[in-house]
């Protein structure tokens, strides 16, 4: 069995902890004024592995929440990935430098595929490729565009081009507790024969345990957000059923 991997999720914006429903700036809730300390509790309660979105850099194009970044990545036991801003090699090379260990590229698939594949093929398995989409088609710039590439078409050329994990997230799940939609997970798993981080829709540990199912056709983790958040399940709780599975 493929090794299957809980990561919590810690959205920054304006310096502190938030959630936004479906993507939407509108429709955010603070849930903490301490990115750091946020995940400093989630590696207490034993994750291997903390997501963190710097939101403001999503929509600005550049880093502007890092220091939080770095200093989970210091600090914690916890290995770190990184989405939210990145757009240069620069950006790239800064996060590596810092001790992050994954750096997620998202919207410059579509608008700068070359800049993607370069950083691949230099940084290889430290990068992971976030594939957003709406009804099967990659969205961009924080879910604010669609485009008329489909996420599985997308995932299968940048696989060829030595990509090893994706993020999949279905925006249409994303914030809503719905669960995640883990036919599309499975099936992006299975046509690039890569790794896939189910992201989007998690509501309980059932969920989970239902994305480790198909842990053999390369289904990897799952990002949980909202559902810790609201206290519908604790990460310790989380972990212990997953792992016993």
């Amino acid at each position: 069995m493929n090794s299957f991997h809980l990561y919590p999720a810690i959205d920054i914006r304006n310096g502190k902890c938030v959630r936004l429903l479906q993507g939407d700036y509108e429709k955010e809730t603070v849930y903490g004024d301490s990115p750091y300390e946020m995940a400093a509790l989630f590696s207490e309660e034993g994750a291997e592995w903390i997501h963190m979105v710097d939101l403001d850099g999503a929509k600005e194009g550049k880093r502007v929440n890092h220091r939080f970044v770095e200093e989970a990545a210091e600090r914690l036991k916890a290995k770190v990935q990184i989405g939210g801003g990145v757009r240069t090699e620069e950006d790239v090379a800064y996060y590596l430098d810092k001790g992050i260990a994954r750096v997620i590229l998202g919207s410059s698939a579509i608008s700068n595929p070359d800049f993607v594949k370069k950083m691949l093929r230099e940084y290889g398995s430290k990068i992971a490729v976030g594939l957003d989409a709406k009804d099967g088609f990659v969205s961009t710039e924080g879910w604010l565009k669609t485009s008329e590439i489909k996420a599985s078409d997308l995932g299968m050329e940048l696989a060829g081009h030595g990509a090893e994990t994706f993020i999949f997230t279905d925006i249409a799940t994303d914030g809503m507790l719905s669960g995640p939609n883990t036919k599309a997970i499975a099936e992006l798993a299975r046509l690039t024969g890569k790794e896939v981080i189910a992201s989007g829709g998690v509501s309980s540990i059932f969920d989970l345990l239902e994305l480790k199912k198909h842990a053999s056709d390369g289904v990897a983790g799952a990002i949980i957000g909202k559902a810790l958040y609201e206290k519908r399940f604790s990460l310790e709780d989380a972990l212990r059923e997953v792992s016993e599975s």
